[in-house]
């Protein structure tokens, strides 16, 4: 969770089946408000709909110590939390955290999430880790790139090899275009995969 928010808004439980908790981070806790809305106008969406992820309540911070103008781009005036989350709330409540709204590409006016892409290829037996990003493309405004650090260097999978891969499952629109095969991922000083390296050096 986030440090914002002490660190939960939601969980599962001890009793949930597989599925629920290894596909969803749960219900909404007692006395905490989650909702999901378009992260353009704020309206709340219907469950089933992705959308940005938001939660308020006791467990939420007051706000960044002496940074008021940082806090007020994250907690609106109703005390929101933006998570900045893409998120889906099933008719169960259960949350699923698709990916992030920064991370979002949108190719040819359809919104691809990154991380289903993600999970969906490291199922794939040459790919030992991927990271999927968009890049700017003339015709369709990004294009999907996936980079991929193989299980054998000397044996890396093709392009078309991917593709063939993401026929099964993947919508047409969601299935990379463009490949790069690396030795490693650009990091954070706190572990994380820099995208925003990834996007900037590869995307011509």
């Amino acid at each position: 969770g986030m440090t914002e928010t002490s660190p939960v808004s939601t969980q599962t439980r001890r009793d949930d089946d597989l599925e629920r908790r290894t596909g969803t981070v749960g219900r909404v806790l007692p006395h905490i408000e989650v909702k999901v809305v378009d992260p353009v106008t704020g309206v709340t969406l219907p469950r089933g709909s992705s959308g940005e992820l938001r939660t308020r309540g006791y467990s939420v911070m007051l706000g960044y110590w002496d940074q008021p103008d940082r806090t007020a781009e994250v907690i609106d005036a109703g005390r929101w939390m933006h998570t900045g989350d893409l998120a889906v709330m099933g008719e169960d409540g259960y949350v699923q955290v698709v990916g992030r709204i920064k991370d979002m590409i949108i190719r040819g006016g359809e919104n691809v999430y990154p991380r289903e892409i993600e999970e969906f290829l490291h199922g794939h037996p040459k790919i030992a880790d991927v990271q999927v990003v968009g890049v700017p493309d003339e015709r369709y405004g990004e294009e999907i790139l996936a980079c991929v650090i193989p299980r054998d260097p000397a044996d890396p999978p093709t392009l078309e090899e991917l593709t063939e891969h993401c026929r099964e499952r993947l919508a047409h629109y969601k299935i990379p275009r463009r490949l790069r095969i690396l030795e490693t991922f650009p990091m954070t000083v706190s572990g994380k995969v820099r995208k925003i390296e990834l996007r900037e050096t590869y995307a011509d």
